[in-house]
């Protein structure tokens, strides 16, 4: 990053960037203009010219010729790819999970799932869609699979929206619970293949739910 990339100790530049396309502050087909980004974020016109280009890089972002840069927006259609990859990603990550999850993690995790039944059961729509992601950040992280970490929080961000709409969408969290615990359950009984093929199995009714709210009238372009 350049010089003022760390932001005298606040989040770095890119990574506030990042997140506030993730939230909806910054819209699809938004452009992102340097110097308004400069102001917004306190931050110098060649620190925010070498963000949007590793933003560009991560594939949140485009640059259009001779009109700078926005905000890439991810169809329907690429989201689901996005999710066929993540379901080969995500199935890696639980089974070296249970390949090597320790007694603390087990009861950690049992404890993300007994939350995200309570969440469920209270109709806690948004605390259900932490506790998703809690959920799925620390498969990954517990399965020390670095590579697939980084290739997955690139391709989370992508999708994000797409995947917030689908939280949203009533009725959803009561399905994917049973599909969340089962991959608990195969990663805290150390059986990989049983991780593996839960984890798949949650990514591939989200591709099928995908399809059916995007086609229930959601706009296709993200």
């Amino acid at each position: 990053m350049a010089e003022d990339g760390g932001r005298n100790g606040q989040v770095p530049l890119v990574e506030a960037i990042r997140e506030a396309i993730i939230r909806g502050e910054f819209v699809p087909n938004q452009r992102l203009v340097e110097a308004d980004l400069s102001t917004q974020f306190d931050a110098s016109r060649a620190s925010v010219r070498a963000a949007l280009l590793e933003l560009t890089n991560e594939g949140l972002v485009e640059r259009i010729q001779n009109r700078g840069a926005r905000v890439r927006a991810v169809s329907l259609d690429e989201a689901v790819e996005i999710s066929e990859v993540r379901m080969v990603l995500e199935g890696l990550c639980a089974a070296k999970a249970a390949q090597s999850v320790t007694a603390e993690e087990i009861s950690e995790l049992r404890s993300i799932g007994a939350s995200m039944r309570e969440a469920v059961d209270d109709r806690d729509v948004l605390g259900y869609s932490s506790l998703n992601q809690q959920l799925h950040r620390r498969v990954r992280e517990i399965g020390g699979q670095r590579t697939a970490s980084r290739l997955l929080e690139r391709l989370r961000g992508q999708s994000v929206r797409h995947q917030f709409r689908l939280a949203m969408h009533p009725g959803r969290p009561s399905v994917s619970l049973p599909e969340h615990l089962a991959i608990i359950d195969g990663i805290c009984t150390h059986d990989a293949d049983a991780a593996e093929a839960a984890a798949r199995a949650h990514l591939r009714s989200v591709i099928e739910a995908l399809k059916e709210v995007g086609g229930a009238g959601l706009p296709p372009g993200g």
